[in-house]
């Protein structure tokens, strides 16, 4: 069974600071083929899409096209904020190794 990406509160809030929402903007987290091992992570604002999965919280929206569902079945999106660097990042039980760079895995 395909369980759905969760979103932490962190994402929501920090999209909700950078006023996603206000531009009619969601987060698109998206899995396209390429990177250093396989698949790598596409994640940007957007508009929803008609067939999107959207995830709310926060007055925010996350959005995931059908395609990209399967790979993200029970993913975490989070939001880290360390001395590397601020950025989305995803938890994903699926990917069987992933890349130093955190947007690139394998399955």
């Amino acid at each position: 069974m395909q369980l759905p990406p969760t979103v932490t509160n962190r994402a929501f809030e920090r999209l909700s600071e950078i006023g996603a929402n206000d531009d009619g903007k969601a987060l698109r987290v998206a899995v396209e083929g390429g990177g250093c091992s396989g698949f790598q992570y596409d994640i940007r604002l957007d508009a929803v899409a008609q067939d999107d999965l959207v995830l709310e919280g926060d007055g925010q929206k996350v959005i995931v096209d059908p395609v990209s569902l399967p790979f993200l079945s029970g993913a975490v999106i989070d939001f880290s904020d360390e001395l590397i660097g601020a950025r989305f990042t995803i938890e994903n039980p699926n990917a069987s190794s992933s890349c130093g760079c955190g947007t690139s895995f394998s399955m």
